[in-house]
């Protein structure tokens, strides 16, 4: 069974918004498995230290990433208040621990425009691009750059 897309639907895509600190965030909602709240995890020996540990999902461990020590921020200081974005890259599952989800967005691929070039290397790696949306400038998160391996080091486990 197919569904036929239209032009509108193609060149619109949806995005789940979330916050580190007082900036805003989001990414490819398809990409998104689950939202949990903060669970403590299970530290791993010599990971990165954007790595937070583990947590024990259905029986399956995930390996939880401090999105803001990732892109550069300080590390977050994990409260109840903070939830757990599960994510799928590949073949690949890992939770990213943000402030708060804040929102779901509907974009057309015509509102993202390219990250500005006096960013750094490493920030265009992470980055998709920056949509200014009500008053407000949500960056594109490129979740497979914050999740590759040779960018992360040894920290991700398999």
């Amino acid at each position: 069974m197919t569904q036929m897309m239209t032009e509108q639907d193609a060149a619109n895509s949806e995005l789940i918004a979330f916050r580190l600190g007082a900036q805003e965030f989001c990414l490819d909602i398809m990409s998104v498995r689950d939202i949990r709240g903060w669970t403590p995890t299970t530290p791993l020996p010599h990971s990165s230290q954007y790595v937070k540990g583990v947590i024990n999902l259905r029986g399956a461990v995930l390996p939880v990433v401090d999105l803001a020590a990732r892109l550069g921020f300080s590390p977050a200081e994990p409260s109840a208040r903070h939830v757990i974005i599960i994510t799928q890259v590949g073949n690949q599952t890992i939770g990213l621990l943000v402030d708060a989800v804040s929102d779901i967005l509907t974009v057309d691929s015509g509102s993202i425009q390219a990250t500005p070039n006096v960013a750094s290397e490493l920030a265009r790696a992470f980055m998709k691009g920056v949509i200014a949306m009500e008053g407000r400038m949500i960056s594109l998160i490129a979740l497979d750059s914050v999740l590759t391996r040779d960018q992360a080091g040894q920290g991700l486990p398999n």
